[in-house]
């Protein structure tokens, strides 16, 4: 089983459970060619969210939590996936502090706190439809934030693709996907612009 949304797109996947951020991340429209989005329509939005819940417990090693979406649950996973590209894209950035709009669209969730089998506690989600979502895929991204991973889960910065990567780079500067497509792509746009204004400032 594979983390359908991030493959489509041809991207190694984040370890862990983070790779269920990525995922959701991915379900947007992105790529060249345009991929569909696959929160508009709850029934290609549950199909998506079973297989990445089950990959999410085999990833885990933890029981995939049921969750059955409505067409408010779409359209609020849609609102919670914008926010977090726009609090990992305001990170890449170096931003001191997240906008209001991005607080307010990632409110307050419930966690269920456990002691496994093996004396561990572990988070697990609480709530109902998209919030049970969300409450997950906050879980991952705090424990990854603990560990030093989260920061490297990035958007990629060219305006035509917005793919969710992880960047694996010794020192973390990567802000392309792929450097040979989005790199070279973005490179080519801006030369292309700065020769435009040689030219228009000759005239």
């Amino acid at each position: 089983m594979t983390w359908s949304a991030t493959d489509r797109y041809a991207l190694e996947p984040a370890p862990g459970g983070l790779a269920f951020v990525q995922e959701l991340l991915n379900t947007t429209s992105a790529g060249r060619p345009r991929h569909a989005d696959w929160l508009d329509d709850p029934t290609t939005a549950q199909t998506w969210l079973s297989e990445a819940l089950a990959r999410w417990s085999t990833a885990s090693g933890r029981p995939a939590p049921a969750v059955d979406l409505t067409d408010r649950d779409c359209e609020a996973l849609r609102g919670l996936r914008r926010a977090l590209r726009e609090l990992l894209s305001d990170q890449s950035d170096g931003a001191e502090a997240v906008s209001e709009e991005v607080q307010a669209a990632l409110p307050p969730l419930s966690v269920s706190m456990q002691v496994d089998e093996h004396g561990t506690v572990i988070a697990e989600p609480s709530g109902h439809g998209w919030r049970r979502v969300a409450s997950l895929a906050l879980i991952e991204c705090l424990q990854a934030q603990q560990t030093g991973q989260r920061r490297r889960l990035k958007i990629c910065r060219n305006e035509r693709c917005q793919c969710a990567f992880y960047d694996r780079s010794r020192n973390n500067s990567g802000v392309w996907h792929d450097v040979r497509v989005c790199g070279n792509a973005a490179n080519l746009r801006a030369y292309r612009a700065r020769q435009r204004e040689q030219a228009a400032s000759g005239q």
